[in-house]
């Protein structure tokens, strides 16, 4: 269909006003104290991106007390261990706290009204992931308060934050307290996701997707492949510290810098996690102020795949002097260059789309892009220097890379965030921000900014490193210091006056917002409620409001897809992921308490274990699994409601198997949990490259029956489940009955025989590397073993109440899934511990 084509309209005459009403009732969020238990993605999402903002500025008030200890030679205003504290939270609750939180936030917001669905596919699952992100952040931060806030820096680099140079809860705060964090980015990826591939409006291919889209898209599959690195290596570190496992241990076969390399290999991807999205939201702005589409489109697009996939080799840029082997030095110099390329193309697309304009809109968007396009390739150029090896041995550890990290970070992340909260105040606002006290806010960030970064350079240059806490006057550091802490007070009076602006103008409203001020393009700008927009369009181009006049009034009087609720609920329309072509009607769920109470109780399961408090720690965990079991019993109605008219077309309400929108989400929680283990397989083997002296002699390991016997258990276990599954499609319910009980006694057993195999020998995972390697591999197979007994009696009591069959099989479906991924995961994990060290010895 040419792009200029009005689309067939599925309804020609208007709808009735009574199914608006309808609608309005439907979607209607709950008030009063009530309010908590609120889905909607417009709401969660303003949640999400005010207590993200909360941490900004509360990082930021850290930011100023440092800076004040820093302002004159020999300062005593904060002592060493505060500032400690203050350095550590500061990185911490910036890149944990606000960076990914902010930038998910705002997916959450704007991707269903962007991609014309009624909400994300998983609604509780946003609510879940943003309350546990809030109450955990919240109480981790008040750890500044007690004196138990982490001290070993934002990176708790081993051996100093292992149990013997910090002994205490600090470090425990941040290896268990940002679990909630982890849990909720990933659990925020799955949900953009299957939300970008499986909901977007019809007419939207691949091609028609907002290059937003794409940016949360690549986002998420980053969040996907380098959060699990730092997942296992916190467990990694929190085991050496509470059981005294010896995976950074020297002297025990152990090497700090394999959490150097689990950590970087998440730390430097997490630069484009918080990039890409911002990046993104500029190539959605700058159309809308010049009024004209995107030059490149598509090469943007391949260039944010791209900058994703090249950032997964740069890790080791930072860890250039920790004598590592030349051939790795110019590899990753190398890549270090290379990312450099996509990141131009997006550079130079703007200032080609800025060049092609007729007319700009000289407003605060605009200015907060130019500030950060300046202040970015700035912060690039230097990124470039220190991709040098030899000056990188020169630069690394000053305020030389302390000056790169905040014009790459707040450069490439923060004006973009606040030039975003200027353009798309209108859409979840009754009016739109000041344009007066914009100008004000732009114009101190960005001045403060540079004066309180760029010297920064010079004194790194001069050879002040980071993270002291005061310096001798005779060094000459005092005046630049004294600039840059000037800068910063600047920077807050920037924000300072954004917060006004917020006071006095931001109205967040359900109902009807300021509209489409921009005159942009794309379909978030559609009158909309909290349902969304009245009907799902079909969209014909990627500006499908520039490209087909009147879509706004023609959506608004119901003449496209889904104009009122035929099942009488929430819903929204799945379709197609390649050509967003209609499937099924998702039947969504309202207002409900258990994501909340899991919530409450996964943050309490991680902060109590922090503290060593387990048995209120198991209790706060059995309240998180009970409540997720309790939400999910009704997301599987299956097909009780016959094919609905959505408008000129019938479809069904319930799909299952690979066209089920649980089952892709299933399947990308494998890829997560198929992360993770890879980061235990790479630890294994890096540990073993390290320390090949304390791998064992052959004849010291389990015989051959153990894992022979161990691997029988686990095949016959899936064999029962592909026969439970073969059964289940000929209408027979009850092998899953007769089946699953004994796969998870199978299941069971064959982790039980790895592990009496290893303990026989005598190992023991306190005696060295080699042996707390192992014994991660089996508790890794256990935590699956344990989620699959879950699943496999949920899915069990399922069937025993006739909620199971061949037609109403998601439940059945996605514990399949996982059980295969685990009797994969199995197998691999004792081929390695057991033919591996026999194979070298």
């Amino acid at each position: 269909m040419d792009a200029k084509t009005k689309p067939p309209f599925p309804n020609p005459a208007p709808r009735p006003e009574a199914e608006l009403d309808q609608l309005k009732k439907i979607w209607q969020p709950p008030s009063g104290w009530r309010f908590i238990t609120v889905v909607n993605n417009t709401y969660i999402g303003l949640l999400y991106v005010g207590t993200a903002f909360l941490f900004f500025l509360l990082a930021g008030v850290l930011a100023l007390l440092m800076r004040s200890q820093l302002a004159v030679p020999d300062n005593d205003l904060i002592g060493h261990q505060l500032y400690n504290q203050l350095f550590t939270m500061h990185g911490t609750v910036m890149m944990f706290l606000f960076a990914v939180p902010a930038v998910e936030a705002m997916g959450v917001l704007l991707l269903p009204n962007m991609l014309a669905a009624r909400d994300l596919p998983f609604p509780r699952l946003s609510a879940y992931a943003y309350w546990a992100y809030a109450v955990g952040g919240l109480v981790f931060f008040c750890s500044l308060f007690m004196g138990l806030a982490p001290d070993g820096g934002w990176f708790m680099y081993p051996p100093l934050t292992s149990y013997e140079y910090s002994p205490g809860h600090n470090a425990d705060f941040w290896l268990l307290g940002i679990g909630f964090i982890e849990i909720s980015a990933i659990a925020g990826a799955i949900e953009i996701v299957v939300g970008v591939l499986r909901t977007r409006a019809p007419g939207m291919t691949l091609d028609k997707i907002p290059v937003y889209g794409w940016g949360m898209l690549v986002f998420a599959g980053m969040i996907i492949f380098a959060f699990p690195a730092v997942i296992l290596g916190t467990i990694l570190l929190e085991l050496e510290r509470s059981f005294h496992w010896p995976f950074f241990i020297a002297a025990k076969g152990g090497d700090p810098l394999l959490w150097q390399h689990l950590f970087w290999f998440f730390g430097h991807p997490e630069v484009y996690i918080i990039f890409l999205p911002a990046a993104a939201m500029v190539s959605m702005i700058v159309p809308a102020m010049t009024r004209t589409p995107l030059v490149g489109h598509r090469l943007v697009v391949l260039a944010l795949i791209g900058t994703g996939f090249l950032s997964f080799g740069l890790w080791v840029h930072h860890m250039f002097a920790t004598g590592i082997p030349q051939l790795s030095l110019s590899f990753f110099t190398a890549a270090s260059m290379a990312v450099t390329v996509p990141s131009g193309i997006q550079v130079f697309a703007w200032i080609a789309t800025l060049a092609a304009a007729r007319k700009i809109q000289w407003k605060v968007p605009m200015l907060f892009l130019l500030g950060f396009l300046f202040i970015f390739v700035l912060g690039g150029l230097t990124g470039v220097m220190v991709a040098v090896v030899p000056f990188d041995w020169q630069a690394h550890d000053t305020y030389f890379i302390v000056a790169h990290l905040h014009y790459v970070l707040f450069g490439g992340m923060v004006f973009p965030l606040f030039a975003a909260f200027y353009y798309w105040a209108p859409f979840v606002s009754a009016k739109p921000l000041s344009e007066r006290l914009g100008r004000w806010a732009c114009g101190l960030m960005f001045v403060g900014f540079n004066v309180a970064f760029f010297p920064m350079h010079i004194t790194g240059l001069a050879g002040m490193p980071r993270r002291v806490y005061t310096y001798a006057e005779y060094l000459g550091w005092g005046p630049l210091n004294m600039v840059s802490t000037i800068g910063a007070f600047i920077i807050a009076a920037g924000v300072l006056v954004f917060l006004v602006d917020l006071a006095r103008n931001f109205r967040p409203t359900g109902g009807q917002n300021a509209g489409n001020v921009w005159d942009a393009g794309t379909l978030e700008w559609l009158p909309n409620d909290n349902y969304g927009t009245r009907s799902i369009p079909i969209v014909s181009s990627a500006e499908p409001l520039w490209d087909q006049p009147g879509l706004g009034e023609e959506v608004d009087a119901g003449r496209y897809y889904l104009p009122n609720a035929p099942t009488g609920g929430r819903e929204t329309i799945v379709t197609s992921p390649l050509d967003a072509r209609p499937q099924y009607v998702l039947q969504m769920p309202g207002p409900s308490w258990p994501p909340v109470l899991a919530a409450f109780g996964t943050a309490g399961f991680f902060l109590l274990l922090t503290v060593k408090l387990v048995v209120p720690a198991v209790i706060c965990g059995v309240v998180a699994i009970v409540m997720v079991l309790r939400w999910l019993w009704t997301t599987d109605p299956g097909p009780s409601h016959p094919p609905v008219d959505i408008g000129g077309q019938h479809l069904p309400v319930y799909m299952a198997g690979p066209s089920s929108h649980s089952w892709w989400a299933m399947v990308v929680l494998i890829l997560v949990s198929g992360s993770i283990f890879g980061s235990m397989l790479f630890s294994y083997l890096f540990l073993w490259t390290v320390s090949p002296e304390i791998w064992p002699d052959p004849t010291l390991l389990p015989t051959m029956g153990w894992p022979l016997a161990s691997t029988g258990l686990l095949l016959v276990a899936s064999v029962l489940v592909a026969w439970a599954n073969r059964r289940l499609h000929e209408g027979n319910g009850k092998a899953v009955q007769i089946a699953l009980p004994v796969a998870i006694v199978l299941l069971c057993g064959a982790l039980l025989l790895d592990f009496m195999g290893q303990w026989q020998t005598g190992l023991r995972p306190e005696d060295n590397a080699y042996a707390a390697a192992v014994y991660t591999i089996q508790a890794l197979q256990g935590l699956f073993v344990a989620i699959l007994v879950i699943m496999g009696l949920y899915t069990v009591a399922r069937s025993a109440f006739g909620l199971l069959d061949a037609n109403r099989r998601v439940t059945f479906d996605n514990t399949m899934l996982l059980w295969h991924y685990t009797t994969v995961q199995g197998v691999i994990g004792l081929a390695l511990v057991h033919i591996f060290p026999r194979l070298i010895g």
